[in-house]
């Protein structure tokens, strides 16, 4: 279980670094960026220390789950309702956590200036920038997950296939999300808060908290439409 876990949380980065790399170094995708702000020279392999360390306490807590959930798993194959339902129950929970802690640490200036103000220095982003945060933070926003965990084993097993499958697409939405491109194919899905709204976040230090979904912000009136400056 523990070398597959950091298999599908190696396997998400690595597609997040060779995504940057294209991003940052080609003009494959250019036409669909939401800024035309250039990226700043030598980004990547100045944020790559903080990458590197997160990335690390990422694996921790991956191999720090399965220790602990071990008990708990359910290890046949799930139905795809079950599959799907733990999953979009985890990411319901994951993200409500995230949108409240986010909006907080953006109310409290001192957690702003302190901590989550390194985040913001990314203000075009790119696929890995998800991992540009400060450690605490980082640490902070595992809680939401574990949660999520945490009130399915209340009522039944959590399934390992649900628990993989969980990690590795929410690896890929921080990605998306932070990639500043807005791709046809992915723009439509419904209820996903789309790449636009944490454009808009990281340009205006301000509104569009959650992370998955935009209820959290529609129904309370944080979500700002608003095109991130050019």
């Amino acid at each position: 279980m523990i070398i597959v876990t950091l298999a599908v949380l190696y396997s998400g980065n690595l597609f997040g670094v060779i995504y940057s790399l294209i991003v940052l170094k080609t003009s494959i995708f250019a036409k669909y960026r939401i800024q035309t702000k250039p990226y700043k020279k030598g980004v990547f392999k100045e944020r790559l220390p903080l990458y590197l360390l997160n990335l690390l306490i990422l694996s921790i807590f991956g191999v720090v789950g399965i220790i602990t959930l071990r008990p708990f798993f359910d290890t046949e194959l799930p139905s795809i309702w079950m599959f799907a339902g733990q999953i979009l129950f985890i990411f319901i929970i994951d993200d409500a956590w995230f949108y409240f802690s986010h909006r907080y640490m953006h109310e409290n200036k001192y957690l702003l200036k302190k901590i989550h103000s390194i985040h913001h220095r990314a203000h075009t982003p790119f696929p890995l920038e998800y991992l540009y945060v400060h450690p605490l933070e980082w640490m902070i926003g595992v809680i939401g997950t574990f949660l999520g965990f945490g009130l399915i084993i209340l009522v039944m097993p959590l399934n390992i296939y649900a628990f993989w499958g969980f990690v590795l697409l929410r690896n890929l939405h921080e990605i998306h999300i932070h990639s500043d491109l807005n791709l046809p194919l992915l723009k439509h899905i419904p209820f996903v808060s789309p790449v636009e709204d944490h454009d808009v976040h990281h340009a205006k230090l301000n509104g569009n908290y959650a992370s998955t979904f935009r209820i959290w912000d529609r129904l309370l009136n944080t979500r700002f439409k608003e095109k991130s400056p050019e």
